[in-house]
């Protein structure tokens, strides 16, 4: 009797079968991160895969999870990363916004990020979130990049 797949292995096969339709040769790891499920390429011709700014690596990773979600709609979102590039961002990510937040509460004057996609948005109100001093907020609109603004924490007013 065969077993189900799980939503990881049909991931796995998913972008396995992309890589394969596109042309590269690669290898897959999936690997469990903090953030859920991740799927490491490991190939020689990763600046391809990456593309400018990992643009292509977010159009991989939105296809396998849209694709995913048609046979498993439950399924938690799948990370894709090629060679730990994600991982170097999201590691230089932390560190800009720590440095940023320090600016912010030392000048109390609000500073305006890079446009950022809305993974790396997240990430950013994630870092922010357990900060006393520091509110980040996100436009409103369709925009696929937007900027984050950082601003000091507004102090509550003293009791009459």
């Amino acid at each position: 009797m065969m077993r189900a797949m799980t939503a990881v292995e049909a991931a796995y096969k998913i972008l396995d079968t992309m890589l394969g339709h596109l042309g590269f040769t690669a290898t897959l790891e999936v690997q469990q991160t903090a953030d859920g499920p991740c799927l490491q390429i490991h190939t020689g011709e990763s600046a391809a895969l990456i593309g400018s700014e990992g643009d292509r690596l977010d159009d991989l990773q939105y296809l396998v999870n849209r694709i995913l979600r048609r046979h498993f709609p439950k399924a938690e979102r799948i990370k894709v990363d090629c060679e730990h590039f994600r991982s170097i961002q999201e590691d230089h990510l932390h560190e800009e916004v720590r440095s940023l937040a320090a600016r912010v509460i030392s000048t109390g004057k609000s500073y305006q990020m890079r446009p950022l996609n809305a993974y790396y948005r997240r990430l950013v109100h994630n870092v922010l979130a357990e900060n006393p001093e520091v509110v980040s907020h996100s436009p409103d609109g369709e925009d696929r990049l937007k900027r984050i603004t950082l601003s000091p924490k507004p102090t509550p007013a003293p009791p009459p």
